[in-house]
């Protein structure tokens, strides 16, 4: 992913893990509260097999409605 494109995913998952704040469900691993960045990141690797900034610039937008889909769906 060429940069802008990675700083452009990089902001959404910044406002979209500011959405999931205190919506992802208690975790006992997480007694302080889970990350709702780094939760979103994990999904996108898992999905994806590869970090945001590793993903082809023509799935920019797959990638932002699959962080969509997370925040819609934090359980």
């Amino acid at each position: 992913m060429n940069d802008d494109n990675a700083k452009r995913v990089w902001n959404y998952i910044r406002s979209k893990g500011d959405e999931l704040q205190g919506k992802l469900p208690d975790s006992p691993r997480h007694p302080q509260g889970r990350n709702p960045y780094a939760h979103i990141s994990k999904c996108i690797k898992s999905k994806y097999k590869a970090s945001y900034k590793e993903i082809e610039d023509n799935k920019v937008g797959e990638v932002m409605n699959f962080i969509d889909y997370l925040v819609n769906n934090p359980f």
